[in-house]
């Protein structure tokens, strides 16, 4: 019965809210990207350059930090700009703090955007724009390999992604209100006069086929594949989409609940304990897991965290020193500025944890 408690939590508590927080966003991209005046005033001034890339790191997913990373290697935008939105961006763990604690989710992302205007201005006066911009090439040879890990789907597999986007189109609204009746402790069960523990089982079911269903269309061969997004065509719908990276969230959730309730009730350990005792080392933890590229590991500390394991000076230093899965085309296209970049974007991360911890903690 833990497992079918954990898997209907990680549906009703977390699959629910971020999808409905998904579908919010990738409405709103499709929106916003018919009008490139935005994009394009960012590129007049280095100022505004570091300004508009924190706010693009900010976005919730890599979408933003990806764009101004190719920007970079165009020669469109400074080093600081690349600084700015490495340090403001947190990649999907964004989507799966501000949908389970939305406070303290946009606590942290305004604290990434701010930490980042200072670190990108802070470069801006060390650095000249093409600090470390690797050698121009054209833009099609640069897009060609940002682009080099986009993997045409098969026909199956295009089925199998409209059947994701199919599945939460006619779930997301019944599954919202589930979750928000949830977190006003409101026993669905007894709600609606159901034998106990049906809800539970409906959930753990439910998310075993979006599993399912996503495990269809998600390669894993190497580490990037399993710690990065699924990769979406442009002309994807917006609930493709949702459904997609709702479900790329709730498999790393799920590995991180499932750890969490098996080591606490099989192995009779109380982890937010064990960590209590590392103390002064736990914002290091989470700045070392932020180091290590790709959305997957940052999951787990933003899991972690809304499971009361690690405390919020682990959170905000991880938050500002991950990348997501936008160091992988920095690395590709100019790795000597995404290595001096990550390092930069460490030492805000290290400052903020630190300070939160011996102020508050």
């Amino acid at each position: 019965m833990v497992t079918v408690t954990t898997l209907s939590d990680a549906f009703w508590a977390v699959s629910a809210y971020v999808a409905f927080t998904l579908a919010i966003y990738h409405y709103f991209s499709l929106w916003i990207s018919k009008d490139s005046k935005m994009v394009n005033l960012y590129q007049k001034s280095r100022g505004y350059q570091v300004v508009f890339s924190s706010l693009l790191g900010a976005l919730p997913g890599c979408g933003g930090a990806i764009i101004v990373t190719t920007q970079f290697v165009s020669g469109n935008v400074g080093f600081g700009a690349i600084v700015a939105v490495l340090t403001s961006t947190m990649g999907d763990a964004a989507f799966l703090l501000l949908a389970s604690k939305p406070d303290t989710g946009l606590l942290v992302v305004s604290t990434g955007i701010v930490v980042g205007c200072l670190s990108g201005w802070a470069v801006n006066a060390i650095h000249s724009d093409h600090f470390l911009r690797p050698i121009s090439k054209n833009n099609r040879e640069d897009n060609q390999t940002c682009q080099s890990s986009f993997r045409q789907h098969s026909n199956f597999e295009k089925k199998a992604i409209n059947l994701q986007g199919t599945f939460w189109k006619w779930l997301i609204i019944p599954a919202t209100v589930v979750a928000l009746l949830g977190s006003f402790q409101v026993d669905i069960n007894h709600l609606l006069t159901l034998p106990p523990n049906t809800m539970e089982w409906l959930g753990a079911t439910l998310i075993v086929m979006s599993m399912l269903l996503w495990s269809l269309t998600k390669e894993i061969k190497d580490y990037r594949s399993t710690v990065s997004e699924d990769t979406k065509p442009i002309t994807s719908h917006p609930l493709q989409k949702a459904a997609q990276d709702t479900n790329f969230v709730t498999a790393w959730v799920i590995l991180a609940f499932m750890c969490f309730e098996l080591l606490t009730t099989m192995g009779n350990i109380d982890l937010a304990s064990t960590f209590s005792g590392w103390g002064v080392w736990m914002p290091l933890v989470g700045l070392a897991v932020g180091i290590l590229p790709g959305c997957g590991p940052q999951i787990l500390i933003t899991s972690l965290y809304i499971s009361g394991t690690v405390p919020l000076s682990t959170q905000l230093a991880n938050a500002i020193s991950n990348d997501g899965d936008a160091l992988f085309p920095a690395i590709a296209l100019a790795p000597k500025a995404a290595l001096v970049a990550t390092f930069y974007s460490a030492i805000p991360a290290l400052l903020i944890g630190y300070g939160y911890y011996f102020i508050f903690e």
